[in-house]
């Protein structure tokens, strides 16, 4: 369930109110009335079923509740009511597999936005994989893939290409591109700095290395594995299961490749480099189009259902 926090002008709280009403899938509707000092207006409160709740949303924006007052949702963990039951079993749908596009799009931005702590992360992380490279260490290589915040630009790039959104479209290339720029550069002066300290070393990077040897070696197993991790970590996001967001990361090799290219740079390995390039840009390329594909499946799904419900309302009332 969710539960909605609407903040109404008080011209408004008839049209709100009849919606609510009106919307299959609510329950425990609460009116506060001259109850909003900033902006001023009626406090309305109400539950309502995941998978009704992308729809609400979407009519509530429609009234202008967005602009003229405010509406927050939370998602509720518990709740012990025969009415949130009957709510759950009126509205169409399972709400595990229910996509609430507003709450996607701003994750996805907030996820996608080019910050200090961002570039840090896909630093660190590439610098981390520069060291599981050139140790031939798996280990290194799987601990950086966890800490990389890639994927967030990534998934913004879908939602956005799914919803027509050209802003967050470009906020989320430019944080992907610049993102990996800048820590490849770094990871340049990373590996020059270890070589000169005597950790690095060119034959270390041109050994057979078995464990890593995979990352400047692109076949057709990478847009593969970059594929079924895409639509895992797009469902990830949809369905509010972030822990399986872990497991994406350590699917896909991006910032091993970008670490591998970088550290190929610094020794002049132009070979590796052009490898390990070819390896990222599969993978982000596999996770983009298992992405897009995803939403828009869960989008025709959707729709189908509502369809459904329009057509036989008897079958949720029963």
């Amino acid at each position: 369930m969710l539960h909605l926090r609407l903040i109404v002008p008080v011209d408004s709280t008839p049209d709100v109110l009849r919606l609510l009403e009106d919307t299959v899938g609510t329950a425990h509707l609460v009116v506060l009335t001259g109850a909003a000092r900033d902006p001023q207006g009626d406090v309305v409160l109400c539950d309502v079923a995941r998978e009704a709740g992308d729809r609400l949303l979407a009519e509530l924006r429609a009234l202008g509740l967005d602009r003229t007052g405010s509406i927050a949702v939370d998602h509720i963990d518990l709740s012990l009511s025969r009415r949130a039951e009957h709510a759950e079993d009126a509205a169409p749908g399972e709400g595990v597999d229910a996509v609430l596009w507003e709450s996607l799009t701003d994750v996805t931005h907030e996820e996608s936005t080019l910050s200090v702590t961002y570039l840090a992360f896909l630093t660190l992380a590439t610098m981390i994989a520069a060291c599981g490279v050139v140790l031939d260490n798996a280990i290194l290589i799987v601990g950086a893939m966890a800490v990389g915040p890639e994927f967030g630009p990534v998934a913004g790039i879908c939602t956005a290409l799914v919803r027509r959104a050209p802003r967050l479209a470009w906020r989320s290339l430019v944080a992907l591109v610049v993102g990996f720029a800048v820590a490849m550069a770094l990871t340049v002066v990373f590996a020059l700095f270890m070589d000169a300290v005597g950790l690095f070393g060119a034959d270390a990077l041109a050994a057979a290395r078995p464990n890593t040897n995979f990352i400047y070696r692109p076949d057709w197993f990478s847009f593969v594995v970059a594929v079924l991790a895409g639509v895992a970590g797009v469902l990830s996001l949809t369905s509010a299961k972030s822990g399986a967001l872990v497991g994406v990361a350590i699917s896909v090799t991006t910032v091993p490749a970008a670490a591998n290219a970088a550290v190929a740079l610094s020794y002049g390995q132009y070979g590796q480099a052009r490898g390990s390039s070819e390896q990222l840009l599969l993978n982000l390329a596999g996770i983009v189009l298992a992405g897009v594909t995803t939403l828009l499946a869960q989008k025709a799904f959707w729709a189908g259902q509502r369809r459904r419900k329009v057509a036989h309302p008897e079958r949720s009332s029963a």
